[in-house]
């Protein structure tokens, strides 16, 4: 057990999400594997067809049950650290009823909390497991837990962004005319593994035209002189916390309308990272990059929400979108990307994660977001 992982995962996690529970009203949390079992117990189980389940009573002691085949699995990870009891099934039990029957039935349950991202079949065997007991998302319970990052998390984020960081220095050395974007990305991915990361997430190269695709996936198009390109990247760390930052490159000089706009993205980005503290709305984050983009004719290009939250995973509460009326607070940690795309032309992103901080907004990636001409 090392140092990071007791702080990243200590026992007062369990006890606040325990306590979450009773106050929510159910009667248990119910966590298969995936980013809700990870964030209480620091168990990256693998997802499988045998039900390993994290039951977390709202009163009473938590309890893992788990194949018995992935036993020693559990016993090496954070979880077995936090004094929960670890219950191995066989292959000719049924693990749902024996939840159920630990847990006292759906009478004493009443309500449960599932994983949001448990599979249905799981939902629905304990739905058949605990008749009458109703089903909510885990998530209403953990979102306040999960969004508001401690000390050790923000670490880790840190961590992940100077880990991204080192990635995109290296970028400029891979990006050329003549080489295509599959290429490009096989290098990326290769550098993110030794900056540090143990996987590789996603990792967008989108030249020309295909830098006005925000989500774009790699091709074998080949880059041309003059073209700007989008780099998109990121992973997990060995802490399970996530790296995600987008900077633009150009291989040559770019259009001149591309340098224009990019100027606008440049300023909106900046214009959302001031407005970050706390207090403020989601939605207003959202404001500031949008207005800078609107005045000066780009806001029908502005196709996405300006950030997402990011922790285990690299999408998650809370959202910098319209809408979003949530005030953010100390711990908050988020992306601000703005982007413009101009269909079939070209696109551009910048994007760093911050975290809330009482003062305002720390920014996490250090790369610098002029455009970068190769």
């Amino acid at each position: 057990m090392t140092k990071e992982s007791s702080d990243l995962y200590p026992v007062a996690r369990l006890a606040a999400a325990q306590e979450a529970t009773a106050s929510a009203g159910l009667g248990a949390l119910l966590l298969t594997p995936g980013p809700d079992l990870r964030y209480v117990t620091g168990y990256e189980a693998l997802p499988l067809e045998r039900l390993t389940c994290l039951a977390l009573p709202a009163e009473g002691p938590a309890f893992l049950v788990v194949p018995r085949l992935e036993l020693p699995a559990a016993e090496h990870s954070p979880a077995a650290r936090l004094g929960i009891e670890f219950v191995p099934w066989d292959e000719t039990d049924d693990p749902y009823a024996l939840v159920a029957a630990r847990l006292g039935g759906a009478g004493k349950v009443g309500r449960v909390g599932l994983a949001d991202r448990m599979w249905a079949m799981q939902s629905l065997r304990f739905r058949d497991a605990l008749p009458g007991a109703e089903q909510v998302l885990a998530g209403t319970v953990l979102r306040e837990l999960r969004m508001r990052k401690s000390e050790a998390e923000v670490a880790a984020l840190r961590e992940a962004g100077a880990a991204i960081d080192a990635v995109h220095a290296q970028v400029p050395g891979f990006l050329r005319a003549g080489r295509t974007e599959r290429e490009v990305g096989r290098d990326i991915a290769e550098a993110i593994l030794a900056a540090g990361h143990t996987t590789v997430d996603f990792v967008i190269v989108g030249s020309g035209h295909n830098g006005a695709s925000p989500h774009h996936e790699l091709s074998d198009r080949i880059i041309q002189p003059g073209e700007p390109v989008v780099v998109d990247i990121g992973g997990q760390m060995p802490s399970g916390y996530c790296s995600d930052s987008t900077r633009v490159y150009s291989v040559g000089e770019p259009p001149k309308e591309f340098t224009r706009y990019y100027e606008v993205l440049q300023r909106a980005q900046e214009a959302a990272c001031a407005a970050v503290r706390p207090g403020v709305s989601c939605e207003s984050v959202d404001a500031a990059a949008r207005e800078v983009i609107a005045a000066e004719g780009y806001g029908d290009y502005f196709i996405h929400r300006t950030g997402h939250g990011i922790g285990l995973e690299t999408h998650e509460e809370p959202y910098i979108v319209a809408g979003n009326t949530e005030p953010l607070a100390p711990g908050h940690a988020f992306s601000v990307e703005p982007g413009i795309y101009l269909p079939g032309e070209h696109g551009a992103r910048i994007e760093d994660i911050l975290v809330c901080t009482e003062e305002g907004g720390e920014r996490l990636n250090h790369r610098p977001r002029e455009l970068v001409i190769v």
